[in-house]
């Protein structure tokens, strides 16, 4: 299941209603809130580690 990244919510993909694909990852959110966050510094909520996504 995967997790918020903003706020840590673990979330079910099937009913979370917030999404965003980025860096050719799916990110699920909790609220439209944490959603906006996201978008504002994705940097802060995603770290790069050589050529890999890492959440």
């Amino acid at each position: 299941m995967p997790r918020d990244p903003v706020c840590g919510v673990v979330l079910d993909e099937k009913a979370a209603k917030f999404k965003i694909s980025y860096g050719g990852e799916t990110y699920y959110f909790g609220s439209v809130k944490c959603k906006k966050r996201f978008k504002r510094n994705r940097r802060k909520f995603v770290r790069y580690i050589g050529f890999f996504l890492c959440v």
